[in-house]
């Protein structure tokens, strides 16, 4: 079996193909792990991963992560790890963010198989 050759990704090009919010894409797959594309704006929801950390890294905007005791502000450049099982709230009181986030792949981004949005390959 011949390995796929490898192929750079334009994480711009790909933000500029979907407008939507809290919506994640799809954007490269390694070691079982999906390289998530989300423009965000307003509120997301408190939610949590039993299973598995999530990496959240700010390319454009400011996004407020919030937890229990604190909110920790995320600006371009800047990355977050949320530990299994840490409930958090993403939230962009102002504007738009792009973020890239790493999850395992098919981790529902709510933390809810059933209220998830189920991310889409662009």
């Amino acid at each position: 079996m011949t390995a796929p050759s490898p192929a750079k990704v334009n994480l711009a090009e790909k933000l500029a193909l979907f407008s939507d919010h809290w919506a994640p894409r799809i954007a490269g797959r390694y070691n079982g792990n999906e390289i998530r594309l989300v423009k965000a704006a307003g509120d997301f929801r408190w939610h949590a991963h039993p299973e598995t950390d999530e990496l959240f890294l700010v390319l454009e905007g400011h996004l407020h992560m919030t937890f229990r005791d604190r909110t920790e502000v995320l600006g371009p450049g800047e990355m977050i790890i949320v530990p299994a099982g840490v409930e958090h709230f993403p939230r962009v009181p102002e504007g738009e963010v792009k973020v890239l986030v790493i999850d395992p792949a098919d981790t529902p981004n709510t933390g809810d198989p059933q209220s998830a949005f189920t991310p889409l390959e662009i």
